[in-house]
Order: C-alpha cells, then sequence, then structure tokens
C-alpha cells in the first residue's frame, strides 16, 4: 500500500465522529493492504512502532528537530517555519504548506509506501550514539522530500506522536474482526487473543489468518498479559452477595500493582499498564529467582514500599523514586520493598485463566517458597458480613488501603473489569464513596500566584463501549505549590491546538491535551451536570434527565502513573456510585 493511500484514510478518520463509520474506514482499509503490511498499518495508526511493554525506544524527536527536518525537505528558514507553524497551530499542516509549495522540485521522487515509511521511523528510534540526532534529523529529511503535502502531515504528526485520529486499540480490534473474521460482532474472539498477547502488530497478522490462528493464542512468560481489573462497592452486604455468599478477602495494597514472569534464570515484571519495570526492582527480580518453585511461572502481586525501621507500609508514591535508572541500588536500601501475590496465570506450560479462583489460590501457596519479601497477600475465606466488616478494619489499621473480595468459582478474565473482583476500600467512608482516577484533557491558564502555570485542570471518565473520554469536573484544589510548578513539565508535552476526537464535554479549556495522563481525585459528592459528558446516556435513559455525572469540589489526591488512560474509572462507575449515593441519601 502506498503511504499516501493510507493518509487518505486518516483523513477519512479525521472527517468521522461515529466510531462505527471509524471501524469501518479502518476495516476498509486492512482489506485493501497487503498481508505483510496490516501490522505495520495497525502500530502507525496507534503513533507506534512496537507495543509500549517491549521497553523499546521511541522516536524521540522533538519539534525543533522536526523543524530542522522540514527546514532541510524544503529549504525554507528555520524562523519562517515558526512563523507559519504560530499561524497554523499544527505542524503537520504547516509541513504539508512548505512541501505543496515545493512540490514541482520532487515530481520523479520514488512514491513512499507504506512500508519504506515504517522503516524510516524504526531507523529513526533505533539511531543512538554519537551524531543520533543528526541521523535522525537526516532520515526524517529524507522521508519529507519524497513526501507529498498529505504524507508530509501525517509523517510529522506521528513522529510529534501528535497523530489525533481518535482511533484507540478497541477501534483497531474491531476493524480486524470486521475485516478478516466477516464481521465486528467477533471482536470478542481478537480481544481475548489480544489480552492475552497484547501486541496490536502481532494480533492483527494473525487476525489476516482468521479465526483458529487466534483462537490458538497463549499466554507465556515475556509476555504480559493485559490484568483482570475489580468493579467497587462499599455495602458490604452487597459486596458479599455479589461475590457468591462464599468468598476470598485479601488485603488491597497501596503498592504497584505488578505481573512477575519467569523462565529459568530470566525474570521480567511488568507494570498494570504493562510497561516493562524490571530494571526498578533488582531485589524482586533476585526474590522471584529464589523462592517462585517453578521452572516457569506468570504470577500477580503487589509491590509495596516498606519502612527499614518499623516495617510500616509506606504510600504508593515512595516507589516513585524507584523510576530512577541511575543509583538504584542505593535506592534499593532507602526504599525497600515487600512484594504480596495474589494470583499465578501460568506455570510450567500450562495455563490457568480458565480454573476458578479457588484453584488458582492453591496453586499459587503451592509454589512459594517460605521467605519475608515475597509471600501471599494476606485474606482468609469469608461467608459473614460481620467477617467481611472485621476484616476490612482490621486491613485498614494496618494500613492498607481496604479488601479485594474474589468471587471463588470466577475465573481470570484477561483484560476486563468485572463483579469477579470487589474493591471494598477504606475510601468509602468518606462523603464521595471514593476516590476515583480521572484523566486529564484540558487545561485552564493560573492567574496571580498561579500564573505561569496551570489554575485548574479538565478531567474526563473512560467510556470503554464509546472508546472515549467523558467530562467529568474542574480540579483546581489540592496542588502544592511544587505540583503546580510541575503541571506545564507534566502536560505540556501533550499539547494540542484543537479538542482531540476521543474527548467528549461541553467545556472549553484554555489548552487541550491529549488523554494520556492519569490522577486520582476525591470530592464532596457526585452531582448532575448539564456541561459534563460522563454517563449522559445512562442518566438519560435511566433519570430522563439530559445531564452528565461531575464531582462537587473535586480535590487533587495523586498522579497515577502507573495507570494507562483505559483504567482510569468509568463512566458507568460513575453513574452506578450516583445511584448508591441517591439511595444512601433516601435511608
Amino acid at each position: 500500500m502506498l503511504y499516501k493511500d493510507l493518509c487518505r484514510y486518516y483523513q477519512r478518520l479525521e472527517a468521522e465522529t461515529g466510531k462505527i463509520a471509524m471501524m469501518k474506514i479502518l476495516s476498509d482499509c486492512f482489506k485493501k493492504a497487503d498481508p505483510e503490511e496490516v501490522d505495520k498499518i495497525a502500530y502507525l495508526t496507534l503513533g507506534k512502532l512496537w507495543p509500549d511493554w517491549k521497553g523499546m525506544p521511541e522516536l524521540g524527536i522533538g519539534e525543533k528537530l522536526t523543524m530542522r527536518a522540514i527546514s532541510r525537505a524544503t529549504g525554507v528558514d528555520v524562523k519562517k517555519i515558526e512563523d507559519i507553524y504560530k499561524r497554523k497551530g499544527d505542524l503537520g499542516e504547516t509541513a504539508a504548506f512548505l512541501v505543496s509549495q515545493k512540490r514541482m522540485m520532487t515530481l520523479f521522487q520514488k512514491e513512499l509506501e507504506v512500508k519504506d515509511v515504517y522503516e524510516a521511523f524504526k531507523k529513526i528510534a533505533l539511531a543512538s550514539g554519537p551524531g543520533a540526532m543528526d541521523m535522525k534529523v537526516r532520515i526524517l529529511t529524507g522521508l519529507l522530500v519524497s513526501a507529498s503535502p498529505i504524507e508530509a502531515k501525517y509523517i510529522i504528526r506521528t513522529v510529534l506522536g501528535k497523530l489525533r485520529l481518535g482511533v484507540g486499540e478497541a477501534t483497531i480490534l474491531a476493524a480486524l474482526a470486521d475485516a478478516f473474521l466477516g464481521s465486528d460482532k467477533y471482536k470478542d474472539i481478537v480481544e481475548e487473543a489480544y489480552n492475552k498477547h497484547p501486541d496490536i502488530g502481532y494480533i492483527a497478522k494473525l487476525a489476516v489468518k482468521g479465526r483458529e490462528a487466534l483462537e490458538h493464542v497463549k499466554i507465556e512468560p515475556g509476555v504480559p498479559v493485559r490484568p483482570m481489573l475489580a468493579e467497587r462497592l462499599s455495602d458490604p452486604a452487597e459486596i458479599l452477595m455479589k461475590a457468591g455468599g462464599k468468598a476470598y478477602a485479601e488485603y488491597k495494597y497501596d503498592g504497584e500493582r505488578a505481573q512477575i514472569h519467569k523462565k529459568g534464570d530470566k525474570i521480567w515484571i511488568y507494570s498494570r499498564r504493562l510497561e516493562n519495570i524490571t530494571y526498578q526492582y533488582p531485589d524482586v527480580v533476585e526474590w522471584a529467582k529464589k523462592y517462585i518453585d517453578a521452572k516457569e511461572a506468570i504470577v500477580e502481586g503487589e509491590i509495596v514500599a516498606i519502612d527499614p525501621d518499623t516495617g510500616d507500609f509506606r504510600p504508593f508514591q515512595e516507589l516513585m523514586h524507584r523510576k530512577r535508572k541511575y543509583d538504584i541500588h542505593k535506592v534499593m536500601e532507602e526504599i525497600p520493598v515487600k512484594v504480596f501475590l495474589f494470583d499465578v496465570l501460568y506455570l510450567n506450560g500450562r495455563e490457568f485463566l480458565k480454573k476458578p479462583y479457588a484453584e488458582r489460590r492453591k496453586i499459587l501457596e503451592s509454589i512459594i517458597k517460605p521467605n519475608e519479601n515475597i509471600t501471599l497477600a494476606q485474606g482468609r475465606l469469608i461467608e459473614k458480613v460481620e467477617e467481611l466488616e472485621k476484616l476490612f478494619l482490621e486491613a485498614v489499621s494496618n494500613g492498607c488501603e481496604g479488601l479485594v473480595v474474589k468471587n471463588l468459582s470466577e475465573i481470570y478474565v484477561a483484560g476486563t473489569r468485572g463483579w469477579r473482583w470487589i474493591k471494598y476500600k477504606r475510601d468509602y467512608k468518606s462523603e464521595m464513596a471514593d476516590t476515583v482516577d480521572l484523566v486529564v484533557i484540558g487545561g485552564f491558564h493560573g492567574r496571580g500566584r498561579r500564573s505561569g502555570t496551570y489554575g485548574a485542570l479538565l478531567v474526563a471518565a473512560y467510556n470503554p463501549d464509546k472508546d472515549c473520554f467523558e467530562s467529568v469536573c474542574k480540579v483546581g484544589s489540592g496542588f502544592t505549590d511544587a505540583d503546580l510548578a510541575e503541571l506545564p513539565r507534566i502536560l505540556d508535552k501533550y499539547k494540542i491546538p484543537t479538542k482531540p476526537k476521543n474527548v467528549v464535554t461541553e467545556m472549553e479549556p484554555d489548552v487541550w491535551f491529549e488523554p494520556k495522563v492519569v490522577m486520582e481525585v476525591i470530592g464532596a459528592e457526585l452531582t448532575l451536570s448539564p456541561v459534563h459528558r460522563a454517563a449522559f446516556d445512562l442518566v438519560r435513559e435511566r433519570l430522563k434527565k439530559p445531564a452528565g455525572i461531575a464531582i462537587r469540589f473535586p480535590r487533587f489526591v495523586r498522579w497515577r502513573p502507573d495507570k494507562a488512560p483505559t483504567d482510569a474509572t468509568t463512566s458507568k462507575e460513575l453513574f452506578e456510585m450516583y445511584l448508591r449515593q441517591l439511595k444512601k441519601l433516601k435511608e
């Protein structure tokens, strides 16, 4: 496929707002592509070259270097490029304009194919050592010299990570099902394969081969499995009822969820959002080798920071110091950790996703050698509401967030959220039932003491059914002076000139951001709002009111770098929390 043909599909995606129509556009694109290009198209459409969990380098070119490449390709001075960029607000549009002015000089250039662009991007990403930046610029310049205006636009947007098509993984998986399995109604087959092997390019190549290839996907050490997630409730009686009347309740630790893979002496550790975090925990690597009694295994647990003097649990934020790539052994001494395991997904060639939790727990118990560093999550069988309340108070008094209550007969469904696991957290004792995790989508310029940074942020919940982010509230309190000073550094890399296509809101912030950064928020109560769009369809259908769910008096609690945007609190969860709040008020 010629790259310009792919760009025409991108142009159609940009102009479209309906998710089904966007899926059909992508499906048509996949059908028209050569089978050897389908994986590359899937990656490029997400603005990626490979899955994040592989830990491979990114393109690593900022606006300054990009403008230098545009200048070399078009012969236009960088200062003039900057002026045009300021007017257009989009460096991709700027490149398209400048290439169009010079097009007559490049009529005899070889037309770019999708594989040419993908391979060039790979070379840019992998360039390293002395002269790497100049090499990146040279490769990008070469692409732009051969590019048509529309190609230049999307090449630059891809390089800068601002493709802005409004397409997520869910839409691509549905398009693959539609293209190669005959209908998007078979998307569950594609999604299940992706949940076991979350590499969009790998799954795309299997989809070309058909249903049987996808159904034969197995989990394997070294490839993370998308984690199963819990629902939340605040009523212990309802929790126990939904869990089947008899359940296993475990401490909910305030740590970093980790999926630990073992294959001989090789250990991988993946975060909740499937990042390879092995380098942060050399101590955990050694413990896994020593205390997990298996040749091959995939286990899940929580890594918790420990006070070296008292042995008490320390808050999750302490683990962020472990992200330093230098002096990690010094940080290990300052911030020691313990690992509390709660599930096993794979052992010595056998998958256990389809086994009930009670069986998985017994298997997990059987492979952990006695030690103080890597142990089982504390918990017990519960059959009575009073027992659940007692264990909840015990967990909180021991420094935990609460409990996770697990249905003994349920299987592990990777990549989903459901009632198989139910969170019962201490935050439910506050006025608002719980803290929530929301995605930053916009910013408002600060005034007075906050001049030079953002005074407030617009945040959103995730709607997985529509693969979009729906606004919830404007957060301006809870930030320390240090937090406020850091906001531009954290957020400006995601700044874009127009509202992202996968964002739904009636508010108009001063600055739009790509939905990439997750924060934890607490508030006084949930309320209905005419300008926010979280759960708008549910409110309209169930409560007969044209409004979304919003948070009254929201307050920033902390950043959640361990969570992907699609791991954020869902609009449906907010709606269910609102209904429980109404019920409580009536009582």
